[in-house]
């Protein structure tokens, strides 16, 4: 058996920031949470893709935490790394930062955990290298791995039971 490779988390960093616009917000005048939620998957999607250099997909969005508001003309900074790994998986962590760009005040905006699932030219899951965290927050994050895996499959379990329950077909 072949030893996996390794890769660092910064290895899968990517850095996103834009300036929230008016047509960004919605009527609180914060940004949509749904184009927030476009952006935590395309910067998870590249920090995957450059772990695993393969294809990729998303398995899950295992969570998002809306933690303050991200007014308009304030910008919105994501950091995404792979966390964690599986055989086949990845685990990405993702920050998002907002700035008042008049005053410079930063905070801590969301948090998010994504899954991907590496998949090769046959289409079917492939193995990715191994993840080393260095800094203290890749640590930190990374020593939640297996909790958040654990509660990943039980909830995936509960939404196969669901799934198998609901009805497909259009009631009117």
């Amino acid at each position: 058996m072949t030893e996996r490779k390794q890769k660092t988390c910064k290895e899968s960093l990517v850095i996103k920031t834009s300036r929230v616009f008016p047509q960004d917000t919605n009527n609180h005048n914060t940004l949509f949470g749904g184009k927030l939620m476009t952006y935590i998957d395309d910067t998870a999607s590249i920090s995957a893709s450059r772990h695993c250099r393969v294809g990729i997909v998303t398995a899950s969005t295992d969570s998002v935490d809306f933690l303050k508001p991200i007014k308009n003309d304030h910008s919105v900074c994501l950091e995404s790394y792979v966390a964690s790994v599986g055989r086949t998986s990845m685990e990405i962590f993702v920050k998002v930062i907002s700035e008042n760009l008049m005053t410079g005040e930063r905070y801590l905006a969301a948090t998010s955990f994504l899954t991907f699932v590496a998949i090769g030219d046959d289409g079917k899951p492939v193995e990715v290298p191994e993840v080393v965290p260095e800094s203290e927050e890749e640590q930190m994050i990374h020593s939640g791995a297996k909790a958040r895996a654990a509660a990943r499959k039980e909830r995936l379990k509960a939404s196969r039971s669901l799934a198998n329950a609901l009805k497909t077909d259009i009631p009117w």
